[in-house]
């Protein structure tokens, strides 16, 4: 592991250890110019309409690739490039059981920034 790699890890396992117990919010001005543009790819992931309904998809629980793609009438194929890149976007994992894999909401951030936007989407469509 690279000494980036390593300061990568200890940064998010403070903001992960700052957010469970309470602290103060990370400044955003301290964000490095890597995390800003990983932030920034992350948002760009999350554009697609096709990947957010995958990502959704998996917020309940564990889902295999073929009900992701029944549910919401993609192809495996489809399905199953979006959730390469959502994987690699470390905002879902994959729990093999048997010859299957299910996948699922990678962490508690995830499934926050995913209930705060669609609550702040239903608070401005209140507001009209």
């Amino acid at each position: 592991m690279n000494s980036r790699t390593t300061k990568e890890n200890a940064v998010t396992e403070q903001h992960h250890a700052d957010h469970v117990h309470g602290a103060a919010p990370v400044d955003q001005s301290s964000l490095s110019q890597n995390e800003i543009t990983i932030l920034a790819e992350t948002f760009r992931l999350l554009g697609d309409p096709s990947r957010l309904k995958i990502l959704l998809s998996c917020t309940p629980g564990p889902i295999s690739v073929g009900d992701i793609a029944e549910r919401l009438d993609l192809s495996l194929s489809l399905v199953s490039h979006h959730l390469r890149l959502l994987r690699g976007a470390r905002l879902v994992k994959g729990v093999r059981h048997a010859k299957q894999i299910f996948y699922e909401i990678a962490d508690q951030h995830v499934s926050q920034v995913l209930q705060d936007m669609a609550i702040h989407i239903s608070e401005d469509q209140g507001e009209e």
